[in-house]
C-alpha cells in the first residue's frame, strides 16, 4: 500500500519537517498542544517530488485533496464552492528549511462571485466581499497564470483614476468588482484563455503553482545562498481561511517572541487592522506596533502574550508567529523558529542560558562562525560631519554606502560589473530577490520589520532601512526626494541598518565594538562593553574551553602575525616567504629567475638573506612559545615576472620605428621567453624550483636559523617549522630534506646551540594524497593546502574560472556552492580522507593541519573535525571564526557522530 500524500493537522509533530516542511510540521505541532489554529491539511514534499519529476500531480494526489476537503468541510459544516456555506482556502507552501517570501501562497481559494455576493449578504460586509473577491484574483493571476506585477498596476492604475480613489483601500464595492474584472480581462488577453470558473480547478491549479515555485529564480538564489539542497520539495499546506479583513475588531499581523534586530527581550511584531496576512508582510501599508494593538485591543492582546509565551517555552527559541484575528477572535496561522540577526543570535543564546531554557552546548549551536563575521563589519563614524536626510525602522543592522539603484535586475548588473549599490524601493516583493542578494543594502519607504525587506535582508545578512516615510519612492523617474532633497539613481547614499538612518553621500567607517573586543581594545567585564559583546565573549570563550582542533593563522608579515595571535591565533600554520617579495621586493625574484648564471643567483639570493632573517624575527617573536610553519618559496612565475605579451608589443613596436633596443632589454626578453609557461601553476614552482636553484631553499632555512637564534637571545621561544610545496614523490622529498637537513646542522655549528626544526610538506597534489603513506617516511607533518588541491583535483584555474564558467555553473546548480570557497567534501575531502588514514597507519600521532583558504570555512572546519585533524590555519580576520565552529564541530561531533553541516 501506498503512503498517503496527504495528512491533516491533526497528524505528526514538528520533529516531521521533512514529510510534512517546516510549515505544516509546525502545525501539527501547535495543533497536538491546544493552540487556536485554523484546521487544514498538508500535501507532503513527497507529492512535490513526483510532481517536478514528471510535471504532472502525482497518481492519486487530486483524489486525496477532494476527499482531504470533504473532512475539512464536514468538521467546519461549510461546503467549498457553495454560496450557501462557502468554505475559502489558502494555499501556502511550507519548505523543510524556512525560504520566506520565496514561493508562493493564494488566499482566499474557493471565491467565486457567486460566493462573493453571497458573502456580502451574510457578513453584512459587501466591501469585506469584493475585497476578499479582489484578493483571491490578483493573487491567481500573478501566481497561477505568471502575470507580471507591472500588467496588473497598469489595471489598477485605470481603475483608480475612474473611480477617483489614490489606493486600492478607498475604492467602494463598485471600484473592486471592476478591478477584478479588469484583473480577469488582462489575464484572458495574456494567456488567451478564458478565466476558470470552477473553484476545484483553482485548487488545483494552485497547488500546482506552489509546486513550481520550488524552482523560481528567486526560490534557486535563496537555496543556493543559504546551501540548501534542491532536492527537497515543498510541501503545501491549505488552510481553512479566517479573515482579518472583516470587520473593525479584524486584523493580520507577524509578532516576535524577542527583537529579531538586537536580541532584546520582549514581545515584538506588527499588526494591521482589516487587512489580510499578505499585506504585513509586503508591507504595502504601514503597521501599528504590538504596544499600540494592546490599547486598541487589550484581551487579545492579552491572548496573544499567552500564546507566544506557550511556543517560547516549548520551543525553547526566539519564535516567528503569524496570526489573524477575526472578529475579536485569535487565530494563530503559522509559526517557526524565527530569522534573526547576527547579534540578535548571540544575545537571545546567552539569556536563553541564562533563563535555564537551554545549555551552553546548545547556545554555542545556536550561533555560528559566519554570523560572528557580520558582527565584525565596520560601522558609520558619526564623529565626523554627516548629512541625515531620512530616519526609517532600523530592520537588518550593518552600515551599508553605495550608489542609489531603483530597479532590482539593474541592481544586479552593476553590482556584477564591480560598483557597490543600494536597492531603494517602495517596498521589495520575491522577485526583487536577485538585487537584494547583489546590493550593499536595501532602503524602502513602506513596510516594517515585518515586512519582506526586513525578513529577507536579515536572513541573508544584508543591512536594510525599511518604511522610511521621510523619502518618497518614484520608480519610473528613478528618483526620490527627502523633503527638498532629490537623490536621483546613481547618486550615494549611506545606510545604517542598526539605526535606521539615511546618510547623503559616503559615511566614513570604524572599527564595530565586537571587532574591538577580540582585538584587545575593549574588555568584555568594562562598563562600556554592550549586550551583545559580553555575549560575544561569553559564547566564544565557551567554544575556547571544549574545541580540540587548533586554530593557526597564515601570516606572512609581523603585523599579521600580532594581529592573528591579539585575535586568538595559536600559531602560525602558513607563512607563505613568496608573499615576502611582492610590492616594492619584487624585483628580487624576477632578478633570481631572470640571472644569467649561478653567480649573479647567489649574489640576489644573499641580498634576500638580511631580508628573510627580518622578516622571520618579528613574526617569531609575535608567536613566541607558539609553532610558526614557514613554507619555503612558492613563487608562481607569472605574478613575478614582466607578462611576455607585453614585453612582444614592444619589442615590435621599436622594431617597426626603428629604435635601439636596450641590451638589458633585450636579455630581460629573452629570458621571460625562455621560462614562459602555458600553465605557469603547473610549471616552474615550489619543491621543482628548490631543486633547480638549491641555494635558495638553503639560504631560507639558514635566515630561519639565524632568526632564531636572534630571538632566543632577546628571551623568547621561537618555535619554527619548515614546509616544503608542492611535492609530488618522495624521492624530491627526501632529496631536500637531506639537503635542508644538512644546512640547518651547518648553520648551527658554532653557535652552541642546536634544534631539531620540524620538516613538513604540504600535501597539495592528489599524488601527494594518495601516496601519503611513502612521503610519511621523510615528513615530521602535513599541511594540506586545498586551494591548490582543489584547482588540480578539479582541472580548474581559480583566476580563471571564477570569472568565465563557474557563475554559470553556480546558476544552473551543476555546482552547489563555490569548491574554492568551501570544500568539496565528495571528491577534494576524499583525497584529505585517504591521506589522513595513511598518515595515521604510520603514526597515529602524525601532525595534520590545513592551511588553504577552507581553514576558515565553517563547513570545512566541521569536516576537518571529523577526520582528526590537529590544527586549521586561516586568514587573521576568519580566525575568531574558526576559534568558534571549532567549538560547534566538537559538541555537534559528540552528540551525532558527525559535525558535518
Amino acid at each position: 500500500m501506498t503512503a498517503p500524500l496527504i495528512h491533516p493537522f491533526t497528524f505528526g509533530d514538528r520533529t516531521q519537517s521533512d514529510l510534512l516542511g517546516g510549515k505544516g510540521a509546525n502545525l501539527a505541532e501547535m495543533v497536538r498542544i491546544g493552540l487556536p489554529v485554523p484546521p487544514g491539511f498538508t500535501i507532503t514534499t513527497q507529492a512535490c517530488r513526483e510532481f517536478l519529476a514528471t510535471g504532472e500531480m502525482p497518481a492519486g494526489l487530486n483524489l486525496e485533496i477532494e476527499n482531504s476537503l470533504k473532512v475539512l468541510e464536514g468538521s467546519l459544516g461549510k461546503v467549498f464552492g457553495d454560496p450557501l456555506k462557502p468554505l475559502l482556502v489558502s494555499v501556502r507552501s511550507g519548505a523543510k528549511f524556512s525560504m520566506p517570501g520565496m514561493m508562493e501562497t493564494v488566499l482566499n481559494v474557493g471565491m467565486t462571485p457567486e460566493v462573493a455576493a453571497a458573502l456580502a449578504v451574510q457578513t453584512g460586509n459587501s466591501r469585506f466581499a469584493w475585497d476578499s473577491y479582489r484578493r483571491f484574483i490578483d493573487m491567481y493571476g500573478r501566481t497561477v497564470c505568471g502575470i507580471s506585477p507591472e500588467e496588473f498596476h497598469r489595471v489598477e492604475a485605470r481603475i483608480l483614476g475612474l473611480h477617483g480613489a489614490q489606493s486600492i483601500q478607498e475604492l467602494d464595492v463598485a471600484g473592486l468588482q471592476a478591478l477584478a474584472d479588469g484583473y480577469i480581462r488582462e489575464m484572458e488577453a495574456i494567456t488567451a484563455k478564458p478565466f476558470p470558473s470552477d473553484p476545484h480547478e483553482h485548487l488545483i491549479q494552485s497547488v500546482e503553482a506552489v509546486f513550481r515555485s520550488w524552482n523560481s529564480e528567486r526560490a534557486q538564489i535563496y537555496r543556493r545562498r543559504e546551501r540548501i539542497p534542491s532536492d527537497l520539495g515543498t510541501a503545501v499546506n491549505i488552510q481553512s481561511m479566517v479573515f482579518g479583513n472583516l470587520s473593525e475588531d479584524s486584523g493580520t499581523g507577524v509578532a516576535f517572541t524577542r527583537d529579531p534586530a538586537t536580541g532584546s527581550t520582549g514581545s515584538y511584531g506588527d499588526y494591521l487592522e482589516r487587512a489580510q496576512g499578505e499585506d504585513v508582510v509586503a508591507g504595502i501599508r504601514n503597521t501599528m506596533s504590538l504596544a499600540q494593538f494592546a490599547e486598541k485591543a487589550p484581551e487579545v492582546a492579552a491572548e496573544l502574550d499567552r500564546v507566544m509565551a506557550i511556543l517560547e517555552d516549548h520551543y525553547r527559541d526566539l519564535c516567528d508567529i503569524e496570526f489573524t484575528v477575526e472578529k475579536g477572535k485569535l487565530w494563530i496561522l503559522q509559526t517557526r523558529v524565527g530569522k534573526r540577526t547576527a547579534e540578535a543570535a548571540f544575545r537571545i543564546a546567552t539569556q536563553l542560558v541564562d533563563e535555564g531554557k537551554i545549555s551552553m552546548d546548545e547556545a554555542l549551536l545556536r550561533t555560528s562562525g559566519d554570523q560572528l563575521a557580520q558582527l565584525m563589519f565596520p560601522q558609520f563614524d558619526l564623529s565626523t560631519s554627516v548629512k541625515e536626510i531620512a530616519r526609517g525602522i532600523a530592520a537588518s543592522p550593518g552600515a551599508a554606502v553605495g550608489e542609489v539603484v531603483f530597479d532590482s535586475r539593474r541592481a544586479f548588473d552593476l553590482a556584477r560589473s564591480g560598483k557597490k549599490v543600494i536597492l531603494v524601493r517602495r517596498e521589495t516583493s520575491p522577485d526583487d530577490l536577485v538585487g537584494m542578494v547583489a546590493s550593499e543594502g536595501i532602503l524602502t519607504s513602506r513596510g516594517g520589520k515585518t515586512s519582506h525587506a526586513a525578513v529577507v535582508a536579515r536572513g541573508m545578512g544584508k543591512t536594510a532601512v525599511c518604511g522610511t516615510e521621510g523619502i518618497s519612492v518614484d520608480e519610473r523617474a528613478n528618483l526620490f526626494t527627502a523633503g527638498s532633497l532629490t537623490v536621483y539613481e546613481g547618486e550615494t547614499i549611506s545606510i545604517d541598518g542598526s539605526t535606521g538612518a539615511v546618510y547623503a553621500g559616503v559615511v566614513q567607517v570604524v572599527a564595530s565594538p565586537v571587532t574591538s573586543y577580540l582585538e584587545g581594545r575593549l574588555a568584555a567585564s568594562s562598563d562600556s562593553a554592550s549586550p551583545l559583546v559580553k555575549a560575544v565573549d561569553r559564547i566564544l570563550t565557551y567554544a575556547d574551553e571544549i574545541r580540540t582542533l587548533r586554530v593557526r593563522t597564515n601570516a606572512d608579515t609581523p603585523e599579521d602575525a600580532i594581529r592573528a595571535r591579539i585575535l586568538g591565533a595559536e600559531g602560525v600554520g602558513l607563512c607563505r616567504t613568496e608573499h615576502m617579495f611582492l610590492g616594492p621586493r619584487r624585483s628580487y625574484v624576477e632578478r633570481l629567475v631572470l640571472a644569467e648564471n649561478e653567480d649573479v643567483q647567489r649574489g640576489v639570493i644573499a641580498e634576500m638573506e638580511p631580508l628573510q632573517r627580518a622578516d622571520f624575527v618579528g613574526i617569531m617573536m609575535a608567536m613566541s612559545g607558539l609553532p610558526v610553519t614557514v613554507r619555503l618559496l612558492d613563487p608562481p612565475l607569472h605574478e613575478f615576472l614582466p607578462p611576455l605579451s607585453e614585453l612582444s608589443a614592444q619589442m615590435a613596436r621599436a622594431e617597426a620605428l626603428g629604435e635601439e633596443i636596450p641590451a638589458r632589454d633585450q636579455a630581460i626578453f629573452a629570458a621571460v621567453k625562455r621560462h614562459h609557461e602555458s600553465n605557469p601553476m603547473l610549471g616552474l614552482r615550489g619543491v621543482r624550483l628548490g631543486i633547480l636553484i638549491p641555494d635558495l631553499y638553503k639560504m631560507q632555512v639558514r635566515a630561519l636559523v639565524h632568526a632564531y637564534l636572534e630571538v632566543r637571545k632577546l628571551g623568547h621561544n621561537p618555535m619554527p617549522e619548515v614546509m616544503i610545496p608542492l611535492v609530488a614523490t618522495q624521492r624530491e622529498l627526501l632529496y631536500l630534506r637531506e639537503t635542508l637537513e644538512e644546512e640547518i646542522r651547518k648553520t648551527f655549528v658554532g653557535t652552541g646551540q642546536s634544534l631539531d626544526i620540524p620538516i613538513g610538506t604540504m600535501i597539495e597534489t592528489p599524488r601527494a594524497a594518495i601516496t601519503a603513506d611513502r612521503l610519511g617516511h621523510y615528513a615530521d607533518f602535513f599541511s594540506f593546502g586545498t586551494n591548490d588541491l582543489t584547482q588540480l583535483t578539479w582541472a580548474f584555474s581559480r583566476d580563471d574560472v571564477e570569472s568565465s564558467f563557474l557563475p554559470r555553473y553556480l546558476d544552473l546548480e551543476l555546482l552547489p556552492f563555490s569548491p574554492f570557497e568551501s570544500l568539496d567534501q565528495a571528491g577534494v575531502g576524499i583525497l584529505v580522507r585517504t591521506a589522513t588514514q595513511l598518515a595515521r597507519s604510520l603514526r597515529p600521532d602524525f601532525k595534520l593541519g590545513v592551511c588553504g583558504e577552507h581553514g576558515g570555512d565553517p563547513r570545512s572546519i566541521h569536516f576537518f573535525h571529523d577526520l582528526g585533524l590537529d590544527y586549521v590555519s586561516c586568514s587573521p580576520f576568519r580566525v575568531p571564526v574558526a576559534r568558534l565552529e571549532s567549538g560547534r564541530a566538537k559538541i555537534l561531533k559528540s552528540a551525532t557522530g558527525s559535525s558535518t553541516v
